[in-house]
């Protein structure tokens, strides 16, 4: 094995949670805050999150959703209308008392999640067939007061983008859900280089509140899932809950068809262990916020290299690239070790003995190979070797998550899997087993359903523990 480039990151083989953390801290994503439980999002952490936010900003305002904001804060009386929806999220609230020197007339929570908030507002807005549909989504932070924290992958506060939508029908609510979580899957190849198992949660993994929750699930290198996002069938649970009724094209009162979904900065921690190494962060190309690290080699005692290097960062910049220029008197081998650490797709080293050649030396980060490509070719073939990056750092993740779903037949063949980490047990069950399979795979393994796949076909006739006829494809795992 090479030695390693960056000494003070623990070995992702010899300590996946200590490895996590390092990375997060010395590939400067985040630093700890003063109070448990909560993180600083530092400039290159937010960055990648500002590249999520474009990604998706720009795919759902296409379907006709519009950004908005509403209060960090829930009178008590809201929530208390949607019985399910509190009693899901009681244990996580954080409840605020006072206002200043006073009690407050009535106690409030920091919103763990806005449904409540968005349906009281809808109430208002919501009159006629002629309102709807209504699509909003927000960007905001959120507070759960979790018991076991760590960074991006679960937090007392998170970033994340919350839709709230109202449909006249059933078919046409689902069918929206659905196409945001089509929209996540695409994210998730498109952008992060991350492969989802897409599918529907069992009824006990539900949403809070909802008749049908959909998901989209990842594999981590220990094997654990991640759920990543998901969307929500809500029915009209919550619009009767909150008095949100329209006259219909009968004239007719009705209640609408409701909707939720959201991704958070979960989506960080899953592109750190899905892609990091031994040397740090890897970062696809495509929510890289820099692509290219140009490294003048020599520059000192041959101004020219700088100039010319300084004239590849601009003609990159013109052909779309996310360029740094490291033009620091910091030593070569200090700023490849910081590049490798950060991730950056490709590093660009030009010295004197390049430029005699009219040549540079291209490094790539995810797979360490060399490319030696002629000066007057970088603007066209640059942005080409970005795109094979991608496609190679996904196409590597995809065959890693293909390898770690694996069918089982039996009860111990899926404990083999769950215990020796080798991802999911995807398992055939009968519906009316479903609990008593839940129950014995959890207190047992620790493992929890967490998917039923949208591809349904058989692979067993048999449930897997119980023997009854089977007809459901359910994957189990242990998770974060």
């Amino acid at each position: 094995m090479a030695d390693k480039k960056v000494k003070n990151i623990t070995s992702k083989s010899e300590n996946l949670t200590q490895w996590y953390t390092d990375v997060c801290l010395k590939a400067e994503l985040m630093d700890y805050a003063q109070m448990k439980g909560f993180i600083i999002y530092r400039p290159d952490g937010y960055a990648l999150w500002e590249n999520i936010q474009e990604y998706l900003n720009k795919r759902i305002k296409a379907l006709g959703v519009r950004n908005v904001y509403l209060p960090t804060l829930i009178p008590m009386n809201l929530l208390q209308k949607e019985k399910d929806h509190i009693s899901g999220f009681a244990p996580e609230c954080a409840v605020v008392t006072r206002g200043g020197n006073k009690p407050l007339a009535e106690e409030c929570v920091v919103r763990p999640t806005s449904e409540t908030l968005f349906c009281d507002h809808f109430r208002s807005v919501v009159h006629s067939y002629n309102d709807l549909p209504v699509k909003y989504n927000q960007w905001c932070s959120v507070i759960r007061w979790e018991k076991t924290t760590r960074p991006f992958l679960r937090g007392s506060e998170f970033l994340w983008q919350e839709g709230h939508t109202l449909h006249e029908s059933e078919v046409e609510a689902r069918e929206f859900a659905l196409s945001i979580l089509r929209i996540y899957n695409e994210m998730g190849r498109d952008l992060l280089a991350i492969p989802f198992v897409m599918g529907q949660k069992p009824a006990s993994e539900k949403f809070a509140g909802a008749v049908d929750t959909y998901t989209i699930e990842a594999i981590m290198p220990d094997g654990q899932a991640l759920q990543s996002g998901t969307t929500h069938y809500l029915g009209t649970g919550f619009p009767e809950a909150y008095g949100i009724k329209y006259q219909d094209k009968d004239n007719k009162i009705a209640y609408p068809h409701y909707t939720s979904w959201g991704v958070s900065t979960r989506l960080l921690g899953a592109l750190i262990m899905v892609h990091g190494d031994d040397e740090g962060l890897v970062l696809p190309p495509k929510i890289a916020p820099i692509q290219v690290a140009i490294v003048p080699i020599r520059m000192d005692s041959n101004p020219e290299v700088l100039k010319k290097a300084r004239e590849i960062e601009e003609k990159l910049k013109n052909a779309g690239v996310r360029v740094y220029l490291d033009d620091s008197d910091k030593t070569p081998g200090w700023k490849f070790a910081q590049y490798e650490m950060k991730g950056i797709p490709l590093r660009l080293e030009i010295g004197p003995k390049d430029m005699e050649k009219g040549q540079v030396v291209l490094t790539k980060r995810y797979d360490s190979s060399k490319v030696f490509m002629n000066i007057d070719e970088l603007e066209e073939k640059i942005p080409l070797l970005l795109e094979e990056i991608h496609t190679g750092m996904y196409n590597k993740a995809l065959a890693f998550t293909n390898e770690h779903i694996v069918e089982c037949r039996t009860f111990e063949e899926a404990k083999d899997v769950i215990t020796s980490g080798r991802g999911f047990a995807k398992v055939m069950t009968s519906s009316a087993c479903e609990e008593e399979d839940e129950k014995k795979m959890k207190e047992e393994l620790n493992a929890t359903p967490r998917v039923m796949p949208f591809d349904q076909r058989p692979f067993a006739e048999k449930d897997f523990i119980t023997g009854e006829d089977a007809d459901t494809v359910i994957c189990f795992g242990r998770a974060y």
